[in-house]
């Protein structure tokens, strides 16, 4: 998992839970960094920088096309 790279930053667990989904459905291998340690205090998440979507460099293309679409081509945006 040393060689994961950062595709993005959230702050809380709900803004990217579609966003999984979608990246289990393609078998992306991907990781949430500091995901527990948020959802136990979620306070914590400023402190640690948030929590970082990390991808295999294999996969990293693919999964920055499934995070653009998700971005703008959704109607399930968080408010």
């Amino acid at each position: 998992m040393q060689n994961f790279i950062t595709l993005a930053t959230f702050t809380y667990p709900f803004e990217y839970a579609v966003l999984k989904l979608l990246l289990e459905k393609e078998a992306i291998r991907f990781f949430f960094q500091n995901e527990t340690l948020v959802g136990l205090v979620p306070f914590y998440s400023n402190a640690l920088g948030g929590i970082f979507l990390k991808v295999h460099p294999e996969d990293y293309s693919q999964a920055l096309k499934i995070l653009q679409a998700f971005e703008n081509d959704n109607h399930l945006k968080i408010v």
